[in-house]
């Protein structure tokens, strides 16, 4: 079933978009193995039959700004500050069960009512952050309805 899964989710994404470059340049197409199995479903389910919208997730490998969107390990900089400053950190980006992605046609909003309205598609709750001009999607539970909001 999961490999069934990121089989279909590879039409969607490269891995290169889902991760930091350090995992990628460590460990390639395998990095795959450090996503949350819950959260590979889901992600498919997002891309697939709710929004139904390419997503765009890391462009550190095409020059781009963002290489901290997606699985984050604990050399980068957002982690390894935390760390540093003695903070425990434990988001859904270092666990393999979240990601943060957006679509230049449609707002993060936009998206976030199309999950709330599709809601009963996933097959565990999931989260998104409030307020923000992105997508953070993940699967952690935070013990509420199918459908979470929360202040990052």
């Amino acid at each position: 079933m999961r490999r069934d899964i990121i089989k279909e989710l590879k039409q969607y994404f490269d891995i290169k978009e889902l991760v930091c470059p350090h995992t990628y340049e460590k460990f390639g197409e395998r990095s795959w193995q450090f996503f949350d199995s819950e959260f590979l479903e889901n992600l498919l389910i997002l891309r697939r039959d709710v929004l139904k919208v390419p997503l765009s997730c890391n462009d550190w490998s095409k020059g781009g700004k963002f290489s901290q969107r997606g699985f984050r390990c604990n050399i980068c900089q957002l982690v390894k500050s935390k760390t540093l400053n003695n903070q425990i950190y434990l988001s859904a980006h270092c666990n393999g069960a979240g990601a943060d992605f957006s679509y230049a046609r449609m707002t993060a909003q936009e998206m976030r009512e199309l999950i709330k309205e599709n809601q009963h598609l996933f097959t565990v709750p999931v989260r998104v952050e409030k307020d923000v001009n992105w997508l953070h999607f993940d699967v952690y539970d935070s013990g509420g309805d199918k459908y979470t909001e929360f202040a990052g």
